[in-house]
């Protein structure tokens, strides 16, 4: 049951996000909000924010980094903190009032922004600043958050005269609420679909333990049977283990289908996304919007992002055709003649096949990864690499029962950051798993404000006969999150907005992707493998399984990994507005790489909130990216050892604990030695 109270009208109470923080550790204080605190505590922290900017612009001193960039950094306190209790609800709370909230937010927070970035007089004082930056004396981090910070007023139009500029404030707006609605249509679109059973025939095939959970779903909404739906790990279930294909096509249909027409429709909200954000670039004189977009990025250009897709294409489509070869002859020998794969296949018949070459399953391997006890192996895994400790604390405000929070220490003892995990899902809660920072580290003149960072994930929920079992590929999962909450937790900068994950988008995943790699190891998992009621280890046979399995579809994995990132760019670079059919869009975009193409009846790109709604327009390719550096900086990182403490230093220090202070690459040739290569990468694929 969650916390926030429904209902918009005025408070007569205290506004607990306009009060200092009684809390411990002056956390957010998520029990008392209310919908109604959110927008008369937006209200009053832009017109504070609006008189700080107002005391820089009006500054007698000439401008200088201390009365211009730092103020402008310090500024906006109120705001932010606000922001994090808000950011933190409509990611894991978002019902029927907060979405009406948010509208009316993200209205009043666009326009605001923009009247801080379109501020002439204030993007003059800073100009000033950074002409002579050179000669200012500055830190290296000074220097840097001073060239960070003129570049982020030119992206948001501060060069622009006349009527462009007015035509940027309208297009950015434009997009924040387009954005907004993509991402509230994906999540109402998703919970649209749930099928209730009532047959034990019709869901044959299915493990005792995803029974068990559907029964339970059902029970909390007074139903007898089993509730499926659209959400994690329910739709997973029935694609992997259903032996009725109707039941398998009628799932990925309505999952393939969500927000294409109807109520909650995202076909035109995509049209007006990619147009509005084309127009966007075209108004800086780029000729699309990826090429303003990845100026400032380490690929630094669409012919870059390109050119790593396809060599990645080259190397890894051969051995995918070889996967669907192999897949369709498998079939071939237990189905009836003519039995042609289709994508409501694959993952039922994936698991088969994986099951007869490697003898091992998820249900194998699930005993022995109960959820608790992961989360304590992960937290182990920080403490052997960086000697960080963690402490759960009840005192700590929540925004959901089914919420932790823990203080980690540093290894002298130290206190270093607070740490969130909501692991289950719920109506409120949007599809996947993502970290997010609720307060960024900084340490201004002496007084050090510590990171505050949560994991949000949606795995299974626990049963009256079973605590929550994690599958492997939600075990890799919650290391990939916890690696992003690393580099939030171990920040240790100036700065707030170059701490952490602050960094360039194909920079960030790489310090996420790298954790995954410990799951393979007999180390890690002889810590975190254990069964939940005999007690015993997983079987040295059952790891070697594992490590065998490990590049399973590899090919077929990568390629899928591909076609999202050829069809981000593919919107992203169109020069003349999308007007047609954006399903057809879809199938031209990812055509070279898609084996296992969808019926035309079917289109993803509506619930893409990655691209339309999450941050990552012009920028799936990150993921690819960033996982030949974190191949790269692994085979390094464990070359000695599988709990290298030196290496582990190296990493913290020139990486974890930099934030943006320096360019991606430089940050990792400290690290490394020397720029990424892909040969690690195609080594561990078992490509080279």
């Amino acid at each position: 049951m969650s916390i926030l109270v429904a209902g918009m009208t005025a408070c007569s109470e205290k506004n607990p996000l306009l009060e200092p923080y009684q809390t411990w550790r002056e956390t957010p204080p998520f029990a008392q909000v209310k919908t109604s605190h959110l927008i008369p505590a937006y209200r009053q922290a832009i017109l504070e924010h609006d008189k700080e900017i107002k005391a820089i612009v009006e500054q007698p001193e000439a401008p200088d980094f201390f009365n211009t960039i730092e103020a402008l950094e310090l500024s906006g306190k109120l705001i932010s903190r606000i922001d994090a209790v808000f950011g933190t609800l409509t990611n894991n709370e978002l019902n029927g009032p907060l979405m009406a909230a948010e509208e009316e937010i993200t209205l009043m927070i666009s326009e605001h922004y923009n009247n801080i970035t379109l501020n002439q007089a204030l993007f003059d004082r800073i100009r000033q600043v950074y002409e002579r930056r050179h000669k200012l004396g500055l830190s290296p981090e000074q220097l840097r958050l001073t060239e960070e910070t003129y570049e982020d007023f030119l992206e948001r139009g501060a060069t622009l005269k006349g009527a462009d500029r007015e035509k940027h404030r309208s297009l950015s707006t434009r997009l924040d609420s387009l954005t907004m609605a993509f991402g509230q249509n994906s999540l109402k679109a998703t919970h649209a679909f749930s099928r209730l059973f009532t047959d034990r025939e019709e869901l044959s095939g299915l493990p005792q333990d995803e029974l068990s959970i559907a029964a339970e779903k059902a029970r909390r909404q007074g139903k007898e049977g089993w509730l499926f739906d659209l959400t994690a790990p329910s739709y997973g279930a029935i694609m992997k283990y259903a032996d009725r294909r109707d039941v398998r096509e009628s799932f990925y249909l309505a999952y393939n289908q969500r927000a294409v027409g109807g109520e909650f429709d995202n076909l035109q909200n995509i049209r007006d996304i990619v147009n509005t954000r084309m127009e966007i670039g075209q108004l800086f004189g780029y000729p699309d919007y990826a090429s303003y977009a990845l100026r400032r990025k380490m690929a630094g250009s669409s012919e870059n992002v390109y050119r790593m897709l396809d060599e990645l294409r080259d190397a890894y489509l051969p051995v995918a055709r070889k996967e669907h070869q192999a897949m369709q002859a498998f079939i071939d020998e237990s189905e009836s003649p003519g039995f042609r794969l289709e994508p409501w296949d694959w993952s039922y018949y994936s698991n088969k096949l994986k099951n007869k070459l490697f003898d091992l399953d998820d249900e194998m391997l699930k005993p022995y990864f109960e959820l608790e006890r992961v989360k304590k192996g992960v937290f182990s895994l920080a403490t052997k690499l960086y000697g960080i400790t963690f402490q759960k604390n009840t005192d700590i405000e929540v925004w959901n029962k089914e919420v932790d929070a823990y203080e980690v220490f540093d290894k002298d003892g130290s206190f270093l950051a607070v740490i969130y995990t909501d692991f289950f899902p719920r109506e409120s809660k949007r599809a996947g798993a993502w970290m997010n920072d609720i307060k960024a580290q900084s340490n201004v003149n002496g007084r050090r404000e510590y990171p505050f960072v949560t994991l949000s994930m949606n795995f299974s929920l626990p049963t009256a006969e079973k605590p929550s079992l994690l599958t492997f590929d939600e075990v890799t999962t919650l290391l990939h999150e916890f690696g992003h909450g690393l580099h939030g937790m171990l920040s240790d900068v100036t700065y707030a907005s170059l701490a952490g994950t602050n960094v360039d988008r194909d920079f960030v995943e790489m310090p996420s992707q790298i954790m995954e790699n410990w799951a393979y190891e007999k180390e890690f998992l002889d810590s975190v493998a254990v069964h939940y009621q005999t007690g015993e280890p997983i079987p040295m046979e059952l790891i070697r399984k594992v490590r065998e399995a490990g590049n399973f579809n590899v090919g077929r994995d990568c390629c899928r990994q591909l076609s999202f990132g050829y069809l981000d760019m593919a919107f992203h670079t169109i020069r003349e507005p999308l007007r047609g059919d954006v399903a057809a869009f879809e199938r031209e975009a990812w055509k070279s790489v898609d084996l296992l193409p969808m019926p035309h009846s079917c289109c993803m790109s509506p619930t893409f909130t990655h691209l339309f709604s999450g941050g990552y327009a012009a920028g799936y390719y990150c993921y690819k990216w960033s996982e030949i550096l974190a191949f790269d900086a692994y085979d390094y990182y464990t070359g000695r050892a599988v709990f290298d403490r030196e290496r582990a230093d190296s990493f913290r220090e020139n990486i974890l604990s930099k934030g943006n202070t320096r360019p991606a690459a430089q940050l990792y040739e400290a690290y490394r030695g020397r720029p990424a290569t892909i040969d690690a990468m195609l080594r561990h694929n078992g490509i080279k």
